[in-house]
């Protein structure tokens, strides 16, 4: 947690961005993973923990801003429950702790609000949630998404974007446990040791320092699949491991990193000529990421290196420029760049990517790949981004897109052919927008570059 000052000009800010009404940010709840006493590990709501900094469970805030009145709200823990958990503050005290002089229990919240006609609330995305908005201001849970407040959610949008130093040194401490976490797997990756071993390792690294895991760790040899969970299946000699894991603070700031190591200890030919070329893609973003950019633009900049790259390799032809504004190169490359990182590892995605990542200037894609880019706007000093483009040979769309026929003039599909089992490379890091370009965040860097990845693990 912060300092108590943090939270409540967070909260003053907030204010002001609004301007009128009643502000509402729910917290979570216990969420049962099988019975009600067999609860998932509570993780508290980013924005709550944002404006409110609480972790604990059955809370909501109140913000009036036309009465000048912030409340917490929410029952004290009774000691039936103390028995089992142990003893936890009052919400009296948790709420001095950040600034707050007002409380009540969970059954007040409707007499406060009263009889208010502008309430903001943001967009839940629990289920038990929605029900207590609806339950609340009488709308039906299926239409409480749709019914969450515009203007509060640009105001968070606004605010959580932008990372203060405070914000950046506790993502660079995530990036620290990250790094303990892939260089680990790098050391553990061996023929016969399973995907499933490997994920243990990363989480129990997380654990033992106190974090967690940003998202559920990717490990795999197949690396084409975006989001392929570690199975039971041993590590082949000759293929490559594809692992995308980050480590997550108590106070929900996170890190994202992808690394590809070689099964055997050295890259073969072909592989090696894939990985370069991700490499000079990933290196691009790091050389060229500056204030005032489009990231839509920077998307594109690596797409077209990428393109000539592999028209060099022989598995693109024509014109890569040509090819890009096509959309041919997306049978390697699926999806976007990267997308904003803080306390959410896809920061602030369930407020609605389209208020996230876009704006009036850039909007969302329809097209196959650009689909999937999460951010397209002009990026700020303080925004934190991943930079992470891949290359992956799906067989699938592979046999889809040569039976139809696509993009004749630029896939040379005979060439494609040979890389069928290839899988997917992918190297992600996470970086700062500064005032003048970009940094990559973290003290250590996991090693990536071809030579440095076959030393260390050596």
């Amino acid at each position: 947690m912060f300092s108590k000052q943090t939270y409540i000009n967070r909260r003053q800010t907030l204010k002001e961005k609004v301007g009128s009404g009643i502000i509402l940010i729910f917290g979570h709840n216990d969420a049962p993973s099988n019975y009600p006493n067999n609860a998932y590990m509570f993780r508290q709501d980013s924005s709550f923990m944002y404006y409110f900094g609480q972790h604990r469970d059955g809370l909501v805030g109140v913000i009036d801003i036309d009465n000048d009145r912030e409340y917490l709200v929410g029952n004290d823990i009774d000691i039936d429950d103390v028995i089992w958990t142990g003893f936890v503050p009052s919400v009296h005290d948790l709420a001095e702790e950040v600034g707050i002089h007002d409380t009540a229990p969970m059954d007040r919240l409707k007499h406060i609000i009263g009889t208010a006609t502008e309430i903001h609330y943001l967009p839940p995305c629990r289920h038990d949630i929605m029900i207590q908005i609806g339950d609340l201001l009488g709308i039906h849970p299926a239409k409480v998404r749709e019914s969450a407040s515009l203007r509060l959610i640009k105001a968070v949008v606004d605010m959580r974007a932008v990372k203060t130093d405070e914000e950046i040194e506790e993502i660079e401490k995530s990036i620290t446990v990250g790094y303990r976490m892939h260089t680990a797997a790098m050391k553990a990756c061996n023929p016969g040791v399973s995907e499933s071993y490997i994920g243990g390792v990363l989480a129990g690294i997380a654990q033992s320092y106190a974090y967690r895991e940003s998202f559920p760790s990717i490990v795999t040899m197949h690396g084409e699949i975006m989001h392929s969970n570690p199975s039971t299946q041993p590590l082949e000699a000759g293929r490559l491991l594809l692992c995308d894991a980050g480590a997550e603070s108590i106070d929900g700031y996170c890190s994202d990193h992808t690394r590809v190591t070689p099964i055997s200890g050295k890259f073969t030919q072909q592989q090696r000529d894939i990985y370069t070329i991700v490499e000079a893609c990933h290196d691009l973003v790091i050389e060229k990421a500056h204030p005032g950019m489009k990231w839509l633009d920077m998307h594109l900049d690596v797409c077209r290196l990428m393109a000539t790259r592999l028209t060099d390799l022989g598995l693109m032809k024509g014109n890569p420029e040509e090819a890009v504004r096509a959309g041919a190169h997306t049978l390697f490359l699926p999806h976007g760049l990267g997308h904003m990182m803080g306390m959410d590892v896809h920061d602030m995605e369930g407020l609605g990517q389209i208020h996230v990542g876009f704006d009036d200037e850039v909007r969302p894609s329809t097209e196959f790949g650009l689909e999937c880019l999460r951010c397209g706007r002009r990026v700020q000093p303080g925004w934190v981004m991943t930079d992470e483009p891949g290359i992956y040979f799906i067989p699938m769309l592979i046999d889809k897109w040569k039976a139809e026929g696509k993009y004749l003039d630029f896939l040379n599909y005979d060439r494609i052919e040979q890389f069928r089992n290839f899988g997917g490379i992918r190297i992600e890091d996470d970086i700062l927008i500064t005032d003048t370009g970009c940094r990559v965040l973290g003290k250590e860097t996991i090693p990536y570059h071809i030579d440095d990845v076959e030393d260390f693990i050596s």
